[in-house]
């Protein structure tokens, strides 16, 4: 490097940081706060085709004018954003694609000016939408993963795109979204029936948070334990997408307790259904059913997290569990 030079977005190999490995990924509640001076962005390898034959599959490549480069989609958090939002608004408003969120692939790093640049990215299948040359963006290319990787300006991006082919080797075939309820009034400051006990004032605002968060994922059945905590967390995602919440008991912890099989053999319909769903449920549920997953699947987890009003993006591939993304909290990342 030439002495007195400042790495800026062209030369994002410099001092680049790769890390995404593994098919388990974690966003912190506080994801600007692991690195120094952090400017947070999202965005993904955009795709399209049969997923289950890898040669019909192409990816999105952008050419972006006023840096002459070719990169993958992506862009900076606004105020109030979760990243998955992010990387939803950021993929429509560069490309005017429409897309389904997938796997989380992991984050890279890098030096731009004086400040550290974070980028998460995901897989994103293309629902649809039309590109318009735009000041960001002002041509498009599909094409092969091969070619991609020849098209693209950056060792860094390749590499994301490497572990997106990995992702595609492996689809989801199901994809659920297995989410803790919000906060609620403490329990020893509640009288009568804990099954009614509600959602605090900051727990009303995480379930409201959850649905640009989840929102990308584009879910198409929401579930419900039945604590009213669960299903006041689950209403305003149902409401945004005009879905009924479905209460099953075997959803949540007293029938955990009570019977694990039974509750395990209805996760597992939900698995085999396909899909994409939204399943609210409790502090114990949450981490045993991961656990009987992961010892069931092809994903060995170790730490199992359950954070009031956090999302375990579970990835199944025919019946199996394959990978899991947790979603530390719905706030904003900034």
């Amino acid at each position: 490097m030439a002495k007195n030079f400042v790495p800026h977005e062209t030369d994002k190999d410099q001092g680049s940081e790769l890390l995404v490995n593994g098919r388990h990924q974690v966003i912190p509640a506080d994801p600007a706060k692991e690195f120094k001076r952090a400017t947070l962005a999202a965005g993904a390898v955009l795709w399209r085709g049969d997923i289950s034959d890898l040669d019909s599959v192409e990816v999105a490549v952008i050419h972006r004018p006023h840096y002459d480069d070719w990169s993958l989609a992506k862009g900076k958090v606004d105020p109030g954003e979760s990243l998955p939002t992010t990387a939803a608004r950021e993929i429509l408003e560069e490309t005017g694609f429409e897309v389904r969120l997938g796997k989380l692939l992991g984050k890279v790093t890098y030096p731009v000016l004086d400040r550290t640049k974070v980028v998460y990215y995901w897989t994103g299948e293309v629902l649809g939408g039309e590109f318009v040359p735009n000041d960001e963006v002002d041509e498009i290319r599909w094409t092969s993963i091969a070619q991609a990787r020849e098209l693209l300006s950056y060792e860094v991006d390749r590499h994301v795109l490497d572990k997106a082919e990995k992702r595609f080797r492996l689809p989801a075939t199901t994809r659920i979204l297995l989410t803790r309820h919000a906060r609620a009034h403490q329990r020893r400051n509640w009288e009568g029936d804990d099954n009614l006990r509600p959602l605090d004032k900051k727990g009303r605002r995480q379930a409201e948070m959850l649905v640009p968060m989840l929102l990308p994922y584009k879910p198409t059945e929401i579930y419900s334990a039945v604590p009213d905590r669960c299903q006041s967390t689950a209403a305003p995602l149902a409401d945004e997408l005009s879905l009924d919440v479905e209460v099953d008991p075997l959803f949540g912890d007293d029938a955990w307790i009570e019977n694990q099989v039974a509750c395990q053999r209805r996760f597992q319909e939900l698995v085999d259904a396909g899909g994409t769903s939204v399943v609210v449920s409790q502090g114990t549920y949450i981490p045993d059913l991961i656990a009987w997953l992961s010892a069931n699947g092809r994903l060995p987890l170790e730490e199992i997290q359950a954070k009031k009003a956090s999302v375990w993006v579970l990835s199944f591939n025919e019946g199996q569990l394959t990978g899991a993304d947790y979603l530390t909290s719905p706030l904003p990342a900034k």
